[in-house]
């Protein structure tokens, strides 16, 4: 019999359900799995599971990251940003990359790799479809664990019971060699073959195959740079579970530049990435915004063509509620809103939004420091909600508070029903009249990724926003960074700039160490909370002065110009009020560090002793 296991508890309805019109029954015969293309596919469709909610988790990485804080305790999230994680306390482990369960739906394709060639149902292109997304899923769940873990034991049989199951880690080289060649045989078999959305595809294939080889190329997968830079490194007996001992460096970098010229030629163009000048402000923040809800909005200012961005994402069903993907907006709204406040930005993160002409925001400039939230790069606004920010109407679930529907974030003078003087912390901050203890630790919340239908109520209602896993301005970036590796700039500021005028931000004009810094800005800008800084960070091995940076906050407060006054309820008025505007170094909620032995996750102490085989990374073992 076949292992139902692998059908029924991979999670079908964890899929889109826009593909899923087969419900494989509970337990079948293998022969007839592979005897009947209908049984076939719903195998195939149940490892579509392994990908979980996304990035949609209620912990997301931006708050491994020096983009965000998350904001409840006791998730363990602070074990690993703290540098505290072990072989024996993992701290928090998102399931689109824990070890178990990415070995778990890896066993999966095998299962359907090594079946497909000898099914004897006789649609061979239901057979080269199954088989070429039995592979890019293989491809994708090895690059899960490669990127988190280095190189990993190569699995490609089904084991039986009872075998044994000692393996060795292969090298990082046979490892992206085997993803690559994975991701080649996808994309053949999937060439011509139009598939529903959710499912891969041959652009996928190859936009994955884009970033696997620039990560391939990046400074801690060179073992010669890499050791350079890290005395932990440089001391690890096995470097070549880490990147490349040797070899041509920039034959690595001209791989993943052909290869993201590739995706982006068999590509859809992307979202107006054609743009030739900058749009206004108000277009930038409309395009950025309608590029975060990829086609899932129904929001009158989205325009639903920027679902054209994504190449392969996550799709929720509105008809099921146990896609926990579908409420983030209460994972991560205002907690003045009855949300939730999970991943809150840091300071860190908002102050590196440019300003509007392209300058660096800086707190030593009083005219910055005086209204910091002025001028700024049009994603900030469709990325950030701080104080005074518009929002949705809070009537529809926290009564007549705030007629004027603003982002409260600070404590703000005012006078009370007897005309009495009182300080007021805002509504959405932990010392709300509304659930306080939701509320953000930060001064600001998450926007990004949050429907800005005013007809959805996070709290009672489910958003259907999908999450990019691939989108195309990624595949973009990749060829930007190989260009600037390869000194050729004048390509990477092209490409460059064409983000830019997209989000309505002028041109960069630079070269050489310049412009790959001006590229790392961009793409932290960009690609927010999207699950790039956090490997990104690792890869260029930067993560001491980002990664392990204390974290900032913001502390507003509103005090009556003379001769002024407001009565409750608060609302945003600088005619009435000074407002002031202090970052604030924090360390009791998460004390950060960095130490090396994190640019690489840990095997469990469990998984060591039941595979003596497996060689730790290096900083675990004591």
């Amino acid at each position: 019999m076949l292992a139902v296991v692998v059908v029924s508890s991979i999670g079908i309805t964890a899929c889109s359900t826009d593909f899923l019109d087969v419900t494989p029954p509970t337990e079948i015969p293998s022969s007839e799995v592979w005897g009947d293309g209908a049984l076939s596919e719903g195998f195939v469709t149940g490892i579509y599971a392994g990908l979980q909610q996304g990035g949609f988790s209620e912990q997301m990485l931006a708050s491994l990251s020096d983009e965000a804080v998350f904001t409840h305790t006791g998730r363990n999230i602070n074990t690993v940003n703290e540098g505290s994680l072990s072989p024996s306390n993992l701290g928090w482990v998102d399931a689109t990359y824990g070890w178990s369960q990415m070995y778990q739906y890896i066993r999966a394709t095998n299962i359907a790799i090594n079946n497909l060639p000898k099914a004897t149902f006789t649609d061979q292109g239901l057979k080269d479809r199954l088989m070429g997304e039995a592979l890019f899923l293989r491809a994708y769940y090895y690059q899960q664990l490669v990127r988190y873990y280095g190189a990993v034991p190569l699995i490609s049989k089904v084991y039986e019971l009872n075998e044994d199951y000692s393996v060795t880690r292969n090298t990082y080289d046979e490892c992206i060699k085997f993803i690559i060649k994975d991701l080649d045989e996808a994309a053949t078999l999937l060439e011509g073959k139009t598939l529903p959305k959710g499912r891969t595809n041959k652009v996928a294939a190859l936009a994955l195959k884009s970033r696997v080889l620039l990560y391939a190329a990046s400074d801690l997968h060179d073992i010669p740079t890499a050791k350079t830079k890290s005395a932990l490194i440089s001391g690890y007996g096995n470097p070549e579970f880490l990147g490349y001992l040797s070899g041509d460096r920039k034959a690595r970098w001209q791989a993943a530049l052909d290869a993201s010229k590739a995706a982006l030629t068999a590509g859809n163009g992307g979202y107006m990435l054609n743009l030739t000048a900058p749009v206004s402000a108000a277009e930038g923040k409309k395009n950025y915004i309608s590029i975060s809800m990829g086609g899932g909005s129904k929001d009158k200012d989205v325009d639903a063509s920027a679902a054209s961005e994504i190449i392969f994402g996550k799709y929720f069903s509105p008809n099921l509620t146990s896609d926990n993907g579908r409420r983030h907006g209460l994972d991560n709204g205002p907690n003045g809103y009855h949300n939730w406040a999970g991943n809150t930005p840091l300071g860190l993160l908002v102050d590196d939004y440019e300003m509007m002409d392209g300058t660096k925001f800086s707190w030593t400039n009083p005219v910055h420091a005086a209204a910091p939230y002025v001028n700024r790069d049009p994603r900030f606004y469709a990325s950030i909600l701080y104080d005074a920010a518009d929002w949705k109407p809070r009537d529809k679930i926290s009564g007549n508070v705030d007629p004027a529907n603003q982002i409260q974030t600070g404590a703000y003078d005012l006078l009370d029903g007897d005309g009495k003087l009182i300080n007021r912390k805002g509504l959405d901050t932990r010392q709300s009249s509304i659930e306080d203890w939701n509320g953000s630790r930060t001064g600001y919340y998450q926007r990004k990724f949050i429907d800005p239908n005013p007809d959805i109520v996070e709290n009672k209602d489910r958003q259907d926003i999908p999450w990019p896993f691939i989108r195309y301005t990624e595949v973009v970036f990749n060829a930007i960074e190989a260009y600037i590796e390869l000194g050729q700039d004048a390509e990477a500021l092209a490409w460059l700039n064409k983000i830019r005028f997209r989000a309505g931000m002028p041109a960069i004009k630079a070269t050489g160490q310049a412009l790959r810094e001006a590229y790392r800005q961009e793409k932290r800008i960009e690609m927010a909370y999207e699950e790039q800084r956090y490997h990104d960070a690792r890869r260029w091995m930067i993560a001491p002065s980002t990664l392990g940076r204390s974290l900032t906050y913001i502390s507003v407060t509103g005090k009556f110009k003379s001769g002024k006054s407001m009565k409750e309820p608060y609302h945003y008025d600088k005619t009435v009020y000074d407002y002031s505007y202090v970052p604030v170094t924090e360390k009791a909620h998460e004390n950060r560090t960095w130490v090396d032995k994190m640019y690489f996750r840990p095997f469990s102490r469990d998984e060591i002793n039941r595979n003596a085989s497996l060689k730790q990374n290096p900083g675990y073992d004591q």
